[in-house]
């Protein structure tokens, strides 16, 4: 029993060791949380302001802008994450990835201490997009239960979506092809999803996608905790469980494939 509590302080360690290294970055570079705020900023004050005035938008009880608020928010966070991988490139050309792959920490620590980094950006994103919420008057939620709840979502949505970027960043291996990948995916990951407009108006193909996205499913939990008097539509077991098994399959990939980048 003691061996077994050990290795898993040992494990902690390693895991928090890389997500410091990568957590470093962020404080010595504090002007990317504000750049970061524009996006969510002009999607909210512009896009939600004049789609609110759009009739006919079926997104249930309350205005426009309050269904959007939470899809932002996950839009935020995986435009943050989906290029996320491009680091891993950046490290394994300045030789810092060589240096990961001869310590003695296991491959996985090393992954999900980098999917534990960009959760910490993730929950940065969230705190100006509440900030924005709170500014326009959307009916935010702002019990404590909840609020830890969104910000245990937000980490597995960014851990996930960093992890499938360093997939990706595995497989092409270079700069120009990984932003080329990263613009592909992003848009269709975000559109093919509920963050903007409910799925009951969706074509049924597209719906069928939907069901697929994984964005689909933190979007749906989302709403249900960061709104006053939402429900989630799939079940929040359903949305977290979609999300964890996800999360846990993608890491156990980039595990197998991250030793390869420095080939």
């Amino acid at each position: 029993m003691d061996n077994i509590l050990t290795d898993i302080v040992n494990y902690g360690t390693e895991v928090h060791a890389v997500a410091d290294a990568e957590v470093r970055k962020l404080r010595h570079d504090p002007s990317e949380i504000l750049t970061r705020a524009i996006q969510p900023a002009i999607w909210l004050v512009l896009f939600g302001e004049v789609m609110a005035q759009v009739r006919g938008l079926a997104t249930g009880n309350g205005p426009y802008i309050d269904f959007l608020a939470p899809g932002i928010l996950a839009q935020s966070v995986l435009f943050a994450a989906i290029f996320y991988g491009i680091a891993a490139i950046w490290e394994r050309d300045l030789g810092v990835l060589h240096r990961y792959m001869v310590s003695p920490a296991p491959r996985s620590a090393l992954v999900l201490g980098k999917a534990v980094s960009s959760a910490v950006r993730g929950l940065s994103q969230a705190i100006v997009v509440y900030l924005l919420a709170l500014a326009l008057g959307i009916a935010i939620d702002l019990n404590p239960a909840h609020l830890l709840a969104v910000a245990a979502l937000i980490a597995l949505g960014s851990g996930l979506f960093s992890t499938f970027s360093l997939i990706i960043a595995c497989i092409v291996k270079t700069r120009e092809r990984f932003m080329g990948i990263g613009q592909v995916l992003t848009m269709p990951i975000f559109f093919a999803s509920n963050a903007i407009y409910p799925i009951d108006i969706m074509p049924p193909w597209l719906k069928a996608i939907s069901l697929a996205n994984p964005l689909t499913y933190e979007v749906d939990a989302l709403r249900a905790l960061m709104l006053t008097g939402e429900t989630s539509k799939f079940g929040l077991g359903v949305d977290c469980g979609v999300l964890l098994i996800v999360s846990a399959t993608l890491v156990a990939i980039a595990t197998r494939m991250y030793p390869r980048m420095t080939t």
